[in-house]
C-alpha cells in the first residue's frame, strides 16, 4: 500500500504542478499576443522591446518555442484588437493598497471577477487612480549578488537614473524611472541582470504585525494572481 500512496502522491503533485506550467504558459501567451498587437503588429523581438522583454520572462518559465510562436503569430489574427491591457486599482483588508496588471478580452467578464474576488476576501474594487498614486510607475531590474560586483551595480543605477537601490541575501535591485525602460541595454557592458520588469513600487508602505493580518491581505492577492486574466499583483504591504 506505501508504494502505491507513495505513487498516488507522486503523480498528484506533478499534476499540481503540470496545471500551474499550464496557467503560467496561457498567461504569457497572452501577455506576448498584447505586445505583438501594441507593437504594430511587429514580430520580431529586435524591433519590438516589450515583445523581446515578454519572450525573455517566457524563456525563464522554460515556455517552449512552438507556444511562444503560436503567441506572435496570434498578435496578427483577427481576434487580435479584441486583447487589451487593464490596470485595476482596490483596497484590501486593512487599508493596503492594490494594484493588478490584467488583460483581457471580455473588460466586463474581467472586471466582475475581480470586483467579486475582492469582495470574498473583505476588500474592495476602487475607481481608477484611487491608489495609482500610492506607486511609482518604474522598472525593476534584478541581479544576483554572487558574480556581480556591488560597485558595478551601482554604476548601472547612475547611468539610469535610479530611483531606488536596493539588495538581500541573493540579489541586487535596481529602480530606474519607466520612460529609461528601453535604454536598459545600452548599460549593460559591466554587469548582467537576471530578469528585468515592468514594476509598480509602492511609495507608502502599509506594515502588518499580526500574523492573522497578514494572511488576509495574502489570501486575496493569491485569489486575484489565480485569475486566468491577472498578470501581477501589487501591493504596499510590508510583513
Amino acid at each position: 500500500m506505501s508504494g502505491h500512496s507513495k505513487w498516488a502522491n507522486i503523480k498528484r503533485k506533478k499534476e499540481v504542478t503540470d496545471k500551474a506550467r499550464g496557467v503560467a504558459f496561457a498567461k504569457l501567451s497572452r501577455l506576448i499576443t498584447l505586445a505583438v498587437v501594441e507593437g504594430g503588429n511587429e514580430g520580431n523581438p529586435d524591433h519590438n522591446f516589450k515583445l523581446r522583454l515578454t519572450i525573455d520572462k517566457a524563456r525563464d518559465t522554460n515556455m517552449p518555442k512552438e507556444n511562444i510562436q503560436r503567441a506572435i503569430e496570434k498578435g496578427t489574427g483577427s481576434d487580435k484588437h479584441f486583447l487589451k491591457e487593464v490596470m485595476y486599482e482596490g483596497f484590501g483588508p486593512h487599508g493596503v493598497a492594490i494594484m493588478i496588471h490584467a488583460t483581457s478580452d471580455n473588460p466586463n467578464r474581467t472586471v466582475s471577477e475581480i470586483k467579486n474576488t475582492f469582495e470574498q476576501h473583505g476588500g474592495k474594487l476602487g475607481s481608477q487612480h484611487s491608489v495609482a498614486y500610492l506607486f511609482q510607475h518604474c522598472a525593476k531590474v534584478t541581479f544576483d549578488l554572487a558574480g556581480h560586483k556591488e560597485e558595478d551595480v551601482f554604476e548601472f543605477a547612475q547611468s539610469l537614473k535610479a530611483v531606488d537601490f536596493d539588495e538581500d541575501e541573493t540579489s541586487y535591485y535596481v529602480y530606474i524611472p519607466f520612460e529609461l525602460f528601453g535604454r536598459i541595454k545600452e548599460h549593460l557592458e559591466k554587469v548582467k541582470p537576471r530578469s528585468t520588469e515592468i514594476y509598480f513600487k509602492p511609495q507608502t508602505i502599509i506594515s502588518l504585525s499580526k500574523e492573522e493580518e497578514a494572511k488576509q491581505v495574502l489570501g486575496l492577492i493569491d485569489a486575484l494572481e489565480d485569475l486566468d486574466d491577472v498578470h501581477q499583483v501589487y501591493s504596499n504591504m510590508e510583513l
